[in-house]
């Protein structure tokens, strides 16, 4: 069980669940003279003072299997991915870990074709529906066809940069499910979404697309992923990702069941790395990683998923 103290924040709608409160962050520069040129890997975040007594967010521990996702974006060649698949067929890896990677499209039945075993394939997205007239796209029928176990879906990118909005974003994921694909389903907050204390609003509204939509919950990891942190160096520290987790695993508690929150597993990505994964897998509520850059370094993803022996010993 994970307590976590938190206060209240901005209003709630009346279709989200009505959330103990939350402080929200701040970003502030270590040297106080610099007023330009911010940047994430000039800032950090802490939280703000409390504006009311604080009170306590109790949620359950998740019960699952230790999860590790490897998005490679795109990025490679046939010639890096060679190698890159070279280096996780010959690491040693912790056997109570899933562990699953997201080739770009193109490379995904060259990687299927040559990594062993040990490691499932995954896609970076899918379309809404069955296949057709829609340039571009990729189906969950196709994906299969290929070997996918895994789709990530609602990514930042995806939501931000194509425009992707909650209730598409629901919708894909309940086609991919319901044709049997496994989702690993992404939330998070804007920096200045969390400057405005409204990162558990967001995320909540996130969820409640996914919950509005999918038919079950067996099949789905939920990736929690400040949109601040991805790709930045800036990584949320084990107590901003760890409060945040707790609050998801809450939602899906008072929202879904008590069982579907415990046994769905809530990931972390945003920078994480070979350096940080230890101690971010030591919190109680972080059930693994989805990793961008580090997931294309061989040994650098292989120790993020063996980090998994720093939870035992948390334990």
């Amino acid at each position: 069980m994970a307590m976590l103290s938190t206060s209240l924040s901005g209003p709630k709608s009346a279709n989200s669940y009505c959330a103990p409160e939350f402080s929200g962050l701040r970003r502030l520069c270590p040297n106080s003279n610099n007023v330009n040129g911010n940047s994430h890997s000039q800032s950090f975040l802490r939280f703000c003072s409390p504006r009311k007594p604080l009170k306590s967010v109790v949620a359950m521990a998740g019960t699952g299997t230790f999860f590790v996702g490897g998005n490679w974006k795109c990025n490679g060649t046939k010639e890096s991915i060679t190698k890159l698949v070279s280096d996780l067929n010959s690491a040693k890896l912790e056997s109570d870990v899933d562990v699953v990677v997201a080739p770009p499209f193109v490379y995904i039945d060259q990687v299927k074709s040559s990594l062993n075993g040990r490691i499932e394939i995954a896609a970076q997205n899918s379309w809404v529906s069955k296949g057709g007239a829609f340039t571009g796209e990729i189906s969950v029928e196709q994906l299969k066809d290929i070997g996918c176990k895994w789709v990530i879906l609602g990514h930042s990118e995806r939501r931000h940069v194509i425009g992707e909005d909650n209730q598409f974003i629901g919708k894909k994921a309940a086609y991919a499910l319901g044709q049997g694909l496994g989702v690993i389903a992404c939330i998070g907050e804007l920096l200045e979404e969390r400057e405005a204390g409204k990162t558990f609003d967001v995320c909540y509204q996130q969820l409640k697309a996914f919950a509005d939509a999918v038919p079950s919950w067996d099949n789905i990891v939920i990736a929690y992923e400040p949109v601040w942190a991805i790709g930045t160096g800036v990584v949320a520290t084990p107590v901003q990702a760890q409060e945040v987790h707790v609050a998801v695993r809450d939602w899906l508690k008072n929202n879904v069941s008590a069982e579907v929150a415990s046994k769905t597993r809530i990931i972390y990505g945003g920078s994480v790395n070979g350096g940080n994964c230890a101690e971010l897998a030591k919190q109680e509520d972080i059930d693994g990683f989805l990793v961008g850059g580090a997931s294309l370094k061989g040994p650098e993803f292989a120790t993020i998923v063996n980090s998994v022996t720093t939870k035992k010993v948390a334990a």
